[in-house]
């Protein structure tokens, strides 16, 4: 059993973790992931490590509530525990020579290119962060990412909050600007990170993307999330369980990817309010 140690709203539909999870706390890199059940009749669920606290023992999850086992996680609190915590899986995310870097998150996906940023912080690359979100009511991290990059620009799709527009915007002015980076690396929705490679594309910046599809056992088995690669003209398959999650962004086949994403959206909405009328009950 692994003890929730602490919880944090960061806005109505994204919640923030703290588990105690020593084992996986002192591997853990950025880029990584776990695989979670909150009860023992519960499904496995994969979340990226959002950070982590070797001397505390803790990893530190931010998820959105979508779906019925997200609605359960929501309604666990501090003190609470969790059934099964599972990792590091996956490669970390690849940093040695890249000294600038633009990191491109979207959305929850911004929790996920937090630590990132922090990493290439860390090492001493310069940063530049452009997030976006729907809404300022939806922004989450910004003091995170300012304390992390040499330069922030923060998007919302109404304009309520930073710039009106969405995450290209910005970013097809820096490269037509000139702005040399080494590598772009964006996390968010799919349709988000299709876009960035598309801008990025005239000017040759390498883009890393990562890739969050169906998952169940997190080892290659099942081969629920794999995806289609287009490279040297062939069509490869790879899993982004054990080959990713990040992936290179020209090579993904995004269509494909949107398209099996989309396979259980019925399902997970009714498991959903299957789960919302049992708290509702309770």
């Amino acid at each position: 059993m692994y003890k929730i140690v602490e919880k944090k709203v960061l806005n109505p539909t994204v919640i923030q973790m703290d588990v105690e999870a020593p084992l996986v706390a002192k591997k853990a890199k950025p880029g990584q992931f776990i695989i979670l059940r909150t009860d023992e009749d519960g499904e496995r669920i994969p979340l990226t490590v959002a950070g982590c606290d070797a001397s505390a023992g803790t990893v530190r999850i931010i998820f959105q509530v979508v779906g019925g086992t997200t609605e359960k996680l929501k309604h666990k609190e501090a003190g609470d525990f969790l059934a099964d915590f599972v990792g590091p899986l996956g490669v970390a995310t690849h940093t040695d020579g890249i000294g600038k870097v633009c990191i491109v998150g979207g959305g929850v996906g911004c929790a996920i290119a937090m630590p990132v940023a922090q990493e290439f912080h860390r090492l001493g690359a310069k940063v530049t962060s452009i997030i976006g979100f729907r809404n300022k009511d939806l922004l989450i991290l910004e003091d995170e990412f300012k304390a992390c990059s040499d330069s922030l620009t923060v998007m919302t799709d109404d304009g309520s909050y930073g710039r009106h527009g969405n995450v290209t915007v910005p970013l097809k002015e820096m490269l037509e600007a000139g702005e040399k980076f080494d590598r772009i690396i964006t996390i968010g929705p799919l349709i988000m990170m299709k876009f960035v490679v598309a801008a990025a594309r005239p000017f040759g910046v390498p883009v890393t993307v990562s890739m969050n599809p169906i998952m169940i056992d997190g080892t290659g088995m099942c081969g629920g999330c794999r995806l289609t690669l287009c490279r040297d003209g062939k069509r490869v398959v790879k899993f982004a369980c054990v080959d990713g999650p990040d992936f290179d962004g020209y090579e993904v086949d995004f269509d494909e990817a949107m398209s099996r994403g989309r396979t259980y959206a019925d399902f997970e909405r009714h498991a959903y309010e299957e789960a919302c009328n049992l708290f509702k009950k309770a």
